[in-house]
């Protein structure tokens, strides 16, 4: 599996994980730094994610338990260059994104907010 940066011409294949338009994955890759984890030339998950105030933000990760894995690294990996911590939210029902976050050594840190009726899980990772 390779990871990359992603381009404009993704955002299908990002819209189809996520069921999100496609403009809205363009505007995505546009405003985010975005990750894709391909296999054999198929994208098969994604991570965005943008830091501010000592915090790196995660703010979508879709894909397979193993892309998950390797997604992970590009945001911890930026933030422990940069000494801050690493934050995101995960739907309680994902299971597939909890257990990657919980493998790569993220803590749990709260309930977070509810959206579109799905309750969310505060996750923290904090760098040694």
């Amino acid at each position: 599996m390779e990871v990359r940066d992603a381009v404009e011409s993704d955002a299908g294949r990002l819209a189809e994980l996520t069921d999100a338009p496609g403009d809205v994955m363009r505007n995505l890759i546009h405003d985010r730094t975005v990750r894709v984890a391909e296999n054999d030339d198929e994208i098969v998950g994604f991570v965005s994610f943008d830091a501010r105030e000592r915090t790196v933000h995660v703010t979508q990760i879709e894909g397979s338990s193993e892309a998950c894995t390797q997604l992970l690294d590009e945001p911890m990996g930026f933030a422990a260059g940069e000494n801050m911590a690493v934050e995101l939210l995960v739907p309680e029902s994902n299971d597939t994104v909890r257990r990657a976050v919980e493998g790569a050594g993220f803590e749990r840190d709260g309930t977070g907010p509810t959206f579109d009726g799905t309750p969310t899980v505060r996750f923290r990772y904090e760098p040694s």
